[in-house]
């Protein structure tokens, strides 16, 4: 087995440890959602499981007395010959560098929709308490208190008052 998929392996066993499923967990809102994502930790963490337990080890070395004994050992040293001969080839990433800057890119996009994403919860979270409140206060109010509050309404009634527009 080469020292490559080794790495490979644990950069992605270490990868694992740092990734906070419970945190992302309590961010799903649906049920549909939290099932979707429990089927994806259940995946990753099969694939996790397997990459440790296939590739993480280092093969039995290859006892060649033994098979030199039962077959002969011209044949045996032929093989043995072609199995040091053979070259595991170097892992070079060529595809990270093409998309870096465009993942970074969109982090940066990912940060300005969650900055906009946030005061739009805000500015929504006050206009939902405006709704209750006037909806506690709404059989007691008066229109002079309404208009207070909506002055552009109160505007409009004047100026179709005036006009003499009725709605009709």
């Amino acid at each position: 087995m080469s020292g490559t998929i080794k790495k490979v392996t644990d950069v992605a066993f270490k990868a694992s440890k740092n990734i906070d499923w419970d945190g992302m967990a309590k961010l799903l809102v649906s049920d549909e959602a939290r099932k979707e994502f429990s089927s994806l930790r259940r995946a990753f963490e099969e694939v996790n499981s397997a990459l440790q337990t296939k590739f993480s080890q280092e093969p039995e070395p290859i006892d060649w007395e033994y098979y030199r004994k039962g077959i002969g050992s011209r044949l045996v040293d032929m093989y043995k010959e072609a199995y040091d001969g053979i070259e595991i080839p170097k892992f070079v990433d060529t595809v990270t560098p093409q998309y870096k800057p465009k993942f970074d890119a969109l982090l940066v996009e990912l940060k300005e929709a969650e900055a906009k994403s946030l005061k739009e919860s805000e500015r929504l979270e006050k206009e939902i308490a405006e709704v209750q409140e006037m909806k506690k206060k709404i059989c007691t109010m008066t229109a002079d208190e309404y208009f207070e509050k909506h002055p552009e309404l109160r505007k409009k009634f004047d100026d179709e008052i005036r006009n003499d527009y009725w709605g009709y």
